[in-house]
């Protein structure tokens, strides 16, 4: 029997839930339909958030030829048969799963033919395709970011796939408990709501019965479906206003909950926009502690992640760095830039090595270029470090 995750896949992009940027009325893709033309690509996003029934929703509405691989399961035999497919078709779709898997062998055998356009690769990955994806295949797709599905897309999609499910019942109360417990996977709440349809005698959906089948706590949603967002910004905020026993509460409420992903995010941006400068080692610490949580499980893992937030709430804070980056790239962004000084273009005889002129291993020098050099995007906080930072510069400039 066919699970209803797979009868209710979407064969239209207008049948794809929250996911309005790429497949809504203008969506990329939408667009990309209407016109019939399709680029490779590599869709990103958690589990659950449609990459898959994307992918097949556009094959169907091309109808275009196409075969569906693994880059982990499927051996080298597998791709040569795709290809050798794609040579006879004249064009082929390779809808290809978990592809920052794929080795050099594979990749190699590929490559040529996806530059060709014979092969028009799909892919589809969980991880972040920047740092995952070899980049001789991030050159040749187009990268399209899934958003989080919100509780409230949850619910839609199930009342619309309930409707395959003869004689079913289910109370609005019941539903929103389901997407809660699916924290963002609309396929884990579909196999809850069917299994939920088969233990009932009667078909009918209720909290009770569902806290029989699963009874793990709704911990945090609220009325507009954005519970987990503000979790994560309560997370966040606690730790930026050095409250140490809030942020131990909501890191134990995101623990439970057992999104990993979003507390290593969130822990990485934490030490660098909102501790930064003040205690620079944050950062290697929080990669430290997400690399044991991934040695040891969230069981015990749960002991590094406790400590680092404890030092992030209790570290002094500096937004001097990410205040400086967003200054910059708020000039760039208007226009304003300029030639690079001579002094600094390639080798430039004219060029003084810091290095070769002690105590102070500086120069007086103008690197910005010249309409720019009175511009100041860097301002110390008062933080120990940060004013030693600002005492050596200050007195290396009075010794020129």
């Amino acid at each position: 029997m066919e699970l209803l995750a797979n009868s209710s896949r979407p064969t239209k992009l207008s049948e794809i839930i929250g996911q309005d940027d790429l497949t809504g009325k203008d969506g990329i893709l939408t667009n990309l339909v209407k016109n019939h033309k399709l680029f490779s690509m590599i869709l990103w996003g958690k589990p659950g958030t449609g990459k898959t029934s994307i992918a097949n929703a556009l094959v169907n509405e091309l109808k275009l030829p196409y075969r569906l691989l693994n880059a982990t399961i499927n051996n080298k035999s597998d791709f040569d048969i795709v290809i050798e497919e794609a040579k006879m078709n004249g064009e082929m779709i390779l809808i290809m799963d978990e592809i920052h898997r794929l080795n050099k062998d594979k990749q190699d055998l590929l490559l040529p033919y996806v530059e060709s356009g014979l092969i028009t690769l799909i892919g589809m990955t969980t991880s972040n395709p920047y740092y995952s994806i070899n980049p001789a295949i991030r050159s040749r797709v187009q990268i399209f970011e899934l958003k989080d599905l919100t509780d409230e897309d949850i619910v839609t999609g199930l009342k619309r796939a309930a409707k395959k499910l003869e004689g079913i019942s289910v109370k609005t109360d019941a539903y929103r408990y389901i997407a809660g417990l699916a924290n963002g996977d609309f396929r884990s709440a579909m196999n809850t709501l069917e299994m939920a349809y088969y233990v009932s005698t009667d078909h009918k959906v209720t909290v009770d019965l569902l806290k029989g089948i699963d009874d793990k706590p709704v911990l945090y949603t609220d009325k507009n479906g954005n519970g987990h967002y503000e979790l994560l910004s309560a997370f966040q905020k606690s730790i930026r206003g050095s409250d140490v026993n809030a942020a131990i509460y909501y890191l134990g409420l995101l623990i439970e909950i057992g999104d990993l992903d979003s507390i290593f995010r969130r822990m990485t941006v934490i030490a660098y926009e909102d501790i930064g400068l003040a205690n620079p080692g944050i950062g290697p610490k929080v990669h430290a502690a997400v690399e044991a949580v991934k040695m040891l499980g969230i069981d015990e893992g749960r002991i590094p992640l406790a400590v680092v937030v404890c030092e992030m709430a209790l570290s002094p804070k500096s937004n001097s760095a990410y205040m400086a980056i967003n200054s910059a790239l708020g000039d760039i962004r208007k226009g304003i830039v300029g030639d690079i000084p001579e002094v600094i273009k390639g080798h430039s005889p004219k060029y003084r090595y810091p290095h070769e002129y002690p105590p102070y291993y500086w120069v007086d020098e103008t690197y910005l270029p010249e309409n720019l050099k009175t511009r100041k995007y860097y301002s110390p906080k008062n933080n120990s470090y940060e004013k030693n930072l600002d005492k050596v510069d200050r007195e290396r400039r009075q010794k020129k």
